[in-house]
């Protein structure tokens, strides 16, 4: 089946948390640490059902950063689950996994985006990978439910075998624009 075909199946496009999810299993990742984001939410569901992944809920993104460079150092492989707007949270503490050469994989689900309904998402949304690979991270983006696997898996695959940050941004193309009571 062609990338074309696949996108235009309803389960195709509503598929790609599992997809997310069975790349994850795949590289042995056991931690994952994240603030609560609808854009993640079957992720997060698929994650917390699994006894063997250890999920922890955060109160501000950075947190996650410094958790699973520890998580790292102490064994274990993590991923980092937030929203665009966290980003500007983590600044600092990116330098963390780049000073000490530990990888940290992260999954952002991008606002400021396609459709965006939030002018206050605007401006961080615009500049969440800029920001990034200013802050040493190497980025890749998906935009559409073909892209998911591939991006994630390289991502996953750049940040233990780089050891360093990496981020896969899913477009708002790929999850879908939010509304504020309208559709």
């Amino acid at each position: 089946m062609d990338r074309d075909a696949l996108e235009m199946r309803p389960d195709a496009a509503a598929s790609w948390p599992d997809q997310i999810y069975d790349t994850l299993k795949a590289h042995g990742i056991t931690e994952v640490a994240l603030v609560p984001d609808a854009g993640h939410s079957r992720l997060i569901r698929r994650c917390l059902a699994d006894s063997a992944m250890r999920v922890v809920t955060l109160t501000t993104e950075e947190e996650g950063v410094a958790m699973l460079v520890g998580s790292w150092l102490g064994g274990a492989k993590g991923v980092l689950l937030m929203q665009s707007s966290g980003v500007g949270n983590c600044v600092n503490m990116l330098s963390v996994p780049v000073l000490h050469r530990a990888p940290l994989p992260m999954l952002v689900t991008m606002r400021g985006d396609f459709g965006e309904f939030n002018p206050a998402q605007i401006p961080m949304g615009s500049a969440t990978q800029a920001v990034l690979e200013a802050m040493g991270t190497m980025v890749r983006r998906a935009d559409t439910p073909g892209d998911v696997a591939p991006v994630v898996d390289a991502v996953i695959r750049l940040a233990f075998n780089t050891f360093r940050p990496t981020a896969a941004l899913l477009g708002q193309r790929l999850i879908g624009a939010k509304t504020f009571g309208k559709d």
